[in-house]
């Protein structure tokens, strides 16, 4: 009897070529950036992408998507050699131009087409005839400013509520204090406008924003072992640092820190 190989998980950051720039200026409001993420021709590996609380717009063979924020590591079916084109919404930006809340596409990549329509289809047809990512890149973008005219400026809660919990990510619990006295809103409204922003409620966006500091702390490798990791991010102890880890990336602990910080 053979036993076939588990295929090894690698996060996204570790695979291929990616960049990121600035988008064009009248969508400066409205997304953070623009990216690419060239995949080597010969990956094999199963790609992690962990949540980061944010919600992209992607083109990627032949077809618009947007991505929903995640609470858990997602793993794209990305073909080896292929090239995904992405632009970033700033938090809280994107349910305004989706037209939806985001806690109905938490989790998914859904077909731009399904939630624009005919747009998304006359969209996806002209960047199909544009050679090269780098043209399609700069297409998509003017498409987008002149849909940006339309869309209403976006407000400062979302970006608010986004900033406060980042900004206090790394002690449990203070990010949520801090952004309930700021906002004056009461719990039941946060939960709700949380949800409809970001697609989950504070608690689990404080937790997401939270682990997005492992991430820095370990990149930046300013900690010595997982224990000194643990109480700089804010976690209780090791175990429970691990623990969200796992969670979060579906990655042990150690694997997460070593592909992070070689």
């Amino acid at each position: 009897m053979s036993l076939e190989r588990k295929a090894e998980t690698v996060l996204a950051s570790r695979v291929g070529r990616y960049a990121e720039a600035a988008p064009a200026a009248p969508l400066g409001a409205h997304f953070l950036c623009v990216w690419t993420h060239r995949i080597p021709e010969d990956h094999t590996a199963t790609i992690a992408v962990v949540p980061d609380g944010c919600v992209d717009l992607l083109w990627h063979e032949g077809g618009l998507a947007v991505v929903g924020p995640d609470v858990t590591a997602a793993h794209p079916d990305l073909r080896p050699g292929t090239t995904v084109l992405g632009l970033r919404f700033r938090p809280g930006v994107a349910a305004r131009w989706l037209g939806l809340p985001l806690h109905e596409i938490v989790g998914s990549a859904v077909g731009l087409p399904d939630i624009w329509g005919r747009r998304a289809v006359e969209m996806a047809d002209q960047l199909a005839e544009t050679a090269g990512i780098g043209e399609q890149a700069v297409l998509l973008q003017r498409m987008l400013a002149r849909m940006a005219a339309s869309i209403e400026a976006p407000d400062r809660e979302g970006a608010a509520m986004f900033e406060t919990l980042q900004g206090t990510a790394g002690a449990e619990g203070a990010g949520l204090m801090r952004l309930r006295r700021s906002l004056e809103l009461s719990e039941r409204t946060l939960r709700r406008r949380c949800h409809h922003l970001f697609g989950y409620g504070p608690k689990t966006l404080d937790r997401i924003l939270r682990f997005q500091k492992v991430l820095s702390a370990a990149r930046r490798k300013d900690h010595a072992g997982l224990a000194a990791l643990a109480y700089a991010t804010g976690y209780a102890d090791q175990a429970h640092l691990s623990r969200e880890i796992h969670a979060l990336s579906g990655m042990t602990a150690s694997e997460f820190v070593r592909q992070l910080s070689s």
